[in-house]
């Protein structure tokens, strides 16, 4: 079977810890529950995303090089 994760063309997704999270809530003013969505089952994940956690997505952009968005893990 295919691992997804693994492909060229799947951005670099990241679980974060504690300390990031908080950071990153402070710095955009906003709860963990304003983020946007990404389900548990999406294959692209990693396979230590629980629900309730946040994702970092690292893409690759045209215009700024790379692209960084933060995702809330939901069932």
């Amino acid at each position: 079977m295919v691992d997804v994760s693994q492909h060229e063309l799947v951005p670099d997704h990241t679980v974060l810890d504690d300390a990031e999270l908080e950071d990153v809530l402070e710095e955009y003013d906003i709860k963990k529950t304003d983020l946007p969505k990404i389900q548990r089952r999406d294959k692209a994940l990693p396979d230590d995303a629980e629900v309730g956690d946040v994702v970092k997505i690292v893409r690759d952009s045209r215009t700024t090089d790379t692209a960084v968005v933060y995702r809330l893990v939901i069932d």
